[in-house]
């Protein structure tokens, strides 16, 4: 449950004066400071409208899928061999690619795919990368917030990124680490 008292902890984040709050979510001025004061008990419509407009200027600040993604996306087809996607990720410094068929992600197939198949004594030259590939990982839009994306890389190698349903690049956690760096930078 919300508190009150985190109306003017948030404004204060976001360095918003309480004419600036006022205006952004509809309510006075004078309300917020008696508000922030603890003068009065506002109702609940009121807090809710300052609630709404404080998150929506926190999702704002967040970066989203289309600022992180790689918009150059190396893929591979499904019928070709596997020392074909070992060439590929080795000139591309890369450890994963989509497998695609006829424009559309059929699924993924990384570096330790490709090891867990020569472990278990198979010729990888014998191999197509649809014998060995992975299911498609998951697509986002590129509006998501990057804390969603975070979270699918927690259990996939990578995320897709699309726009209308075409795939607009692709999201690493290389990328994730790479955009906070240049963040903090």
């Amino acid at each position: 449950m919300r508190s009150v008292a985190e109306v003017k902890q948030l404004r204060r984040k976001h360095d918003l004066t309480q004419s600036e709050l006022a205006k952004l979510s509809g309510v006075s001025q004078s309300l917020i400071a008696k508000l922030e004061s603890g003068r009065i008990d506002a109702g609940y419509g009121k807090v809710k409208k300052l609630f709404e407009t404080l998150d929506g200027l926190e999702r704002g600040r967040e970066m989203t899928a289309g600022d992180v993604a790689t918009a150059r996306v190396v893929s591979i087809p499904k019928n070709v061999p596997v020392r074909e996607a070992i060439k590929k990720m080795k000139a591309y410094s890369i450890s994963q690619l989509p497998v695609m068929e006829r424009e559309k992600i059929s699924g993924i197939v990384t570096e330790t795919d490709i090891m867990t198949q020569i472990a278990e004594g198979k010729d990888a030259g014998k191999l197509t990368v649809g014998e060995i590939m992975e299911e498609a990982p998951p697509t986002v839009s590129q509006k998501t917030p990057i804390s969603a994306v975070t979270e699918l890389l927690r259990h996939f190698p990578l995320v897709l990124v699309s726009e209308k349903g075409r795939l607009r690049g692709l999201i690493t956690k290389a990328d994730i680490l790479n955009s906070f760096y240049r963040k903090r930078s």
